[in-house]
């Protein structure tokens, strides 16, 4: 039996935003629905962590590092289409 791949996400969010929670309600149910027990997710507010955001490259939110399987992936937006959050992590093949 294969083992399957552990996620790690880092989401960057500025405070309690609309849009903000709209993505960590987004990549929960992502989780959930795709991903069981293979994930972990970790939520940096940008408005409490400034000086980390800038160090890591952070300008807008919410922003989604996929950090584990690699490569390393950025996601903008509240993560709200599927399909791309799919093909990103490398759930489902493009259409050719």
């Amino acid at each position: 039996m294969s083992r399957r791949a552990m996620f790690k996400f880092r989401l960057y969010v500025a405070g309690d935003a609309p849009n903000s929670a709209q993505a960590i309600a987004n990549l929960a149910a992502f989780c959930l629905a795709h991903l069981q027990d293979q994930y972990e997710i970790e939520v940096v507010d940008v408005f409490r962590e400034p000086k980390r955001a800038l160090t890591e490259g952070i300008f807008m939110t919410p922003t989604l590092v996929v950090l584990a399987p690699p490569p390393v992936r950025r996601i903008v937006g509240t993560l709200s289409h599927t399909r791309t959050l799919l093909l990103a992590l490398g759930l489902v093949a493009a259409a050719p």
